[in-house]
């Protein structure tokens, strides 16, 4: 196959965007999603749930930490390829594991193999599509990479959870969700041999010649320390660790809530309707939210668009107390809520976005900014690793009370930073 200059032409850029971050989409929400509703379903309590599954959010927490290895050791289309085919053997060890005595940690440290693995193949995926494109194409395919991301957890939330609800009907719970891994897994490994012969080789993609991990570790020793000397670095950390406060413990409680029968305070929602209604609705309001926050915020700016965000953000989860009290039974004012609560976070977590691209900036861009996601994921892993006990101890009405309360914490950090008025904007 010929080099590429990064000028590939537009219908050849179409035959691996879509797929390579579809890819990039599903073992996340595999991990993070798919196993809550499938440990919930086989009799794992909230608090180990939420507890053990907030551990595999740590390997997008430190990735910073290896991604100049990616960098500067083979080419990222290696990395893509040989990551895809080393996430479809994780998935296929899950469903190997699911009947075994001790399924809950053998899955676990499977699922947490797939974490690692996938949290590389998010920086090689993410540096090679800046390597093959122009900036022209880069800009163009931006909004196609997110729609196929977004694609790609309707599919993991929503069908594939549906699915798995249809085949618990027929074979049992054990015997549905090995299924949906083996799916899982056969494309993974379908996927990596795709990639394999439709990726380009950029010529601005070949591994770095005369590397030591001496030289990276001090390259990267300097770029990390620069971080923590940028100015207003204690707040914005802050910020990072603190705005999604409340949805850090929500999220890790909202699918054993739908599950969960009524006697205990749930909703006694069926494995497929679960699917539907969190997995499609409440991901189509999340992805509605986040185009609507876009794009005010090119118009008017962060600095303008921060207050509405950060309250939106927060205040959408009273809907969350409104069906811990009610226990309605009808889909659509369930449907309606889960919407509600969504696209409230996807519209606030525009800001928070934004706020990383804007302390991000400086000569440590690129670096800077997988700081800042490190950051980002630690924000949701520590308050999801207890976000179960709570819940078992204060019962979902109060639990989803004291996510309202965690708000202030949203605002509080949402009060201290400090951002320019013109940043954001359309020029």
């Amino acid at each position: 196959m010929q080099k590429s200059n990064g000028h590939i032409s537009r219908q050849r850029v179409w035959s691996w965007i879509p797929t390579l971050y579809f890819a990039q989409g599903l073992p996340y929400v595999a991990v993070m999603t798919i196993s809550v509703i499938m440990y919930k379903r086989l009799g794992i309590s909230n608090t180990d749930i939420a507890l053990y599954t907030s551990w595999l959010y740590l390997p997008w927490v430190i990735k910073p930490l290896w991604s100049p290895i990616v960098d500067l050791f083979r080419t990222k289309r290696w990395w893509i390829v040989v990551m895809e085919l080393l996430i479809g053997f994780g998935l296929a060890g899950v469903a190997l594991l699911l009947p075994g005595s001790i399924f809950f940690r053998a899955t676990l440290a499977m699922f947490w193999f797939v974490a690692f693995v996938s949290a590389t193949h998010d920086i090689a995926s993410d540096g090679f599509y800046m390597l093959a494109l122009s900036e022209r194409q880069q800009s163009f395919f931006v909004g196609i990479r997110s729609t196929f991301y977004r694609i790609a957890t309707v599919t993991g939330q929503g069908l594939l959870v549906i699915f798995a609800g249809y085949m618990e009907e027929r074979g049992g719970v054990t015997y549905a969700w090995s299924e949906v891994m083996w799916m899982l897994s056969a494309f993974f490994v379908a996927v990596s041999i795709y990639h394999l012969f439709v990726l380009p080789r950029p010529a601005s993609d070949p591994p770095v010649p005369g590397v030591t991990v001496k030289n990276v570790l001090k390259e990267f020793g300097a770029t990390f320390v620069s971080f923590f000397k940028k100015p207003q670095a204690g707040i914005a950390i802050a910020f990072m660790l603190l705005y999604r406060l409340p949805e850090a413990q929500l999220v890790k409680l909202i699918n054993p809530f739908l599950l969960d029968s009524t006697e205990v305070g749930g909703l006694g929602l069926s494995t497929a309707n679960v699917g539907l209604v969190y997995g499609t609705v409440g991901v189509i309001g999340l992805t509605v939210g986040g185009i609507i926050g876009g794009i005010v915020a090119a118009k008017g700016g962060l600095k303008k668009w921060l207050w509405p965000m950060a309250w939106s953000i927060s205040l959408t989860c009273i809907t969350f107390c409104y069906l811990s009290m009610v226990q309605p039974t009808d889909l659509l004012t369930i449907n309606i809520c889960v919407f509600i609560e969504q696209f409230g976070y996807g519209f606030g977590f525009t800001a928070y976005m934004l706020f990383l691209i804007y302390f991000s900036d400086g000569p440590f861009k690129t670096a800077h900014y997988a700081i800042c996601t490190g950051f980002m994921a630690l924000g949701m892993m520590l308050p999801g690793m207890v976000a179960g006990w709570i819940q078992s101890v204060l019962g979902y009405v109060w639990f989803f009370w004291w996510v309202m309360v965690c708000c202030l914490a949203t605002v509080a950090v949402t009060a201290c930073i400090k951002v320019p008025a013109s940043f954001g904007c359309r020029q």
